[in-house]
């Protein structure tokens, strides 16, 4: 599945334990996300019985550089995924993607002329104008 906050800043246990000498105030997680988002991925999710998680990465591709992805993850893949929790939700980061995607938030807009994700992400120095690509 490839698609373009909970406002719960959550930080994922080995950024923790990467962090420990850190105040919690300057620690960065590497994703949140918005009611919004956490909605929508739980009924992604409720229609996928055998999947533990929604995966999130970032690929080569789009007019300005990278791309978003997201798949379904249907078994531990934690040599491959940081796994960060909001609840109920498993939002799991390729490792390969947290430099770019990190202390972005994840939000859902549903409108009347498109819906979609919508990645928040501070590291972006350029997107293009449909927001399915970035430059860092």
């Amino acid at each position: 599945m490839k698609t373009s906050c909970c406002s719960q800043n959550v930080t994922s246990n080995s950024e923790v334990a990467k962090n420990d000498n850190l105040p919690s105030s300057t620690r960065k997680s590497i994703i949140n996300i918005t009611d919004s988002a956490a909605g929508r991925v739980r009924s992604l999710l409720s229609n996928k019985q055998d999947a533990i998680g929604l995966a999130i990465g970032v690929k080569k591709g789009g007019c300005t550089g990278l791309s978003y992805t997201f798949d379904y993850v249907y078994s531990d893949s934690s040599t491959t995924y940081e796994v960060v929790e909001f609840g109920d939700i498993k939002l799991l980061i390729d490792k390969k993607a947290i430099l770019y995607i990190i202390g972005t938030t994840l939000d859902y807009k549903d409108e009347k002329i498109r819906s979609g994700f919508v990645f928040l992400n501070p590291n972006a120095k350029a997107k293009c104008g449909c927001g399915e690509s970035f430059a860092v």
